[in-house]
């Protein structure tokens, strides 16, 4: 899994990185597969944002949260991912074993 992370109007610190990486890391224990992700960590007037994309076999999942804090955004992001994650997983175990 490759992960590139960017940021908008802040400056991404080692600190950050590692905290990004640490959480999208437990992606992998649902789904194996995931190739590219994209994090963009951005601060707009008073809201923190993150938005990640990441690429999987068949799909392209994508999610974003504000928050005052930008570590509970990088939070609030990664369970978004983590629930599209899980769904994306059931739908194609429950194709491929025809129920």
């Amino acid at each position: 899994m490759q992960v590139h992370i960017s940021g908008h109007h802040v400056e991404v610190t080692e600190a950050l990185q590692s905290y990004v990486s640490t959480k999208l890391e437990k992606l992998q224990r649902h789904f194996d597969q995931i190739g590219n992700v994209q994090v963009t960590l951005s601060i707009e007037k008073e809201r923190q944002k993150a938005e990640g994309s990441l690429n999987i076999k068949g799909a392209q999942l994508h999610a974003d949260a504000e928050h005052d804090d930008l570590y509970a955004a990088i939070d609030l992001m990664n369970d978004k991912l983590d629930r599209q994650l899980i769904k994306h997983k059931e739908k194609t175990v429950s194709r491929s074993h025809g129920s």
